[in-house]
């Protein structure tokens, strides 16, 4: 694959200045993804900030559960590649071929409890959330935790 950060660049946010999208944004039909995307191309451009493409706990559970490897994903995306040619890349490289186990996997990851991660993630995010989610905000979900830090509700 041939890498085209000319095209990447059109495509990408700074995310100095910006967020990614929320992890509920879909992308391929799987949440977690499009935030994937956007942080993979501002790395690529050195337009990450604060944010880390991988190594990333929320990547990795897309990662682990498509079966398509950090490395693998970020060579499509060099490419310049758009969130349509990115869907269907991903639709051939996921070992998830059933519509339905994505269904229920976007759900659990939606509805994913702090209480249901391992001890380690509540650990750190016993101190994060303080720090960084306004304090009158009550988190329900984990994916409430970026979603209110990034100011989306």
């Amino acid at each position: 694959m041939k890498t085209d950060l000319d095209k990447v660049k059109k495509l990408a946010k700074d995310l100095r200045t910006g967020y990614p999208r929320s992890p509920r944004a879909k992308l391929g039909g799987y949440v977690i993804a499009a935030r994937c995307a956007d942080k993979c191309r501002a790395f690529l451009l050195g337009m990450n900030g604060e944010y880390n493409y991988w190594p990333c706990s929320l990547a990795g559970q897309w990662f682990s559960f498509t079966g398509i490897a950090p490395e693998q994903f970020k060579d499509v995306v060099a490419t310049g590649a758009t969130d349509d040619e990115l869907a269907t890349w991903i639709a051939g490289a996921s070992n998830i071929k059933d519509a339905d186990e994505v269904l229920k996997w976007n759900n659990a990851m939606r509805d994913m409890r702090l209480s249901e991660m391992s001890l380690q993630a509540q650990q750190y995010l016993e101190e994060y959330i303080p720090q960084f989610v306004p304090n009158h905000r009550p988190v329900y979900v984990w994916f409430d935790v970026y979603d209110l830090e990034e100011k989306r509700w």
